[in-house]
């Protein structure tokens, strides 16, 4: 009998969190912006503003959330060089769509 897991938005392969320290080196890979805090403040991909403090917040204009570059369902893993930091709406507009996707916010 063949099991699917449903995994959550912001979650590890697992489907479980990820842990501080891996947050944080995902943090590190967004753009740092010059005159911005990047402790603080941070772009993704698509240039979309994120708050540090502000992971996995869908409710909040800078929140983020980490992203699978490679979606689990297409063969992706949770190693670092496949995890970027999104927007929280790029990621829900990425979904599982890969290679070809498009960003939904820009400027936040």
């Amino acid at each position: 009998m063949n099991h699917i897991v449903t995994r959550k938005s912001n979650s590890d392969q697992s489907g479980r969190p990820f842990n501080t320290s891996m947050i944080e080196a995902v943090w590190r890979k967004g753009q740092a912006v010059p005159g911005y805090d990047q402790n603080v403040y941070r772009k993704d991909f698509c240039g979309a503003w994120m708050k540090r403090d502000e992971h996995g917040s869908i409710s909040s204009q800078y929140g983020w959330e980490i992203d699978h570059i490679r979606p689990i369902s297409k063969g992706g893993s949770d190693d670092l060089s496949n995890l970027q930091p999104l927007h929280w709406k790029n990621n829900r507009h990425k979904g599982d769509d890969y290679p070809n996707w498009s960003c939904a916010v820009n400027s936040a």
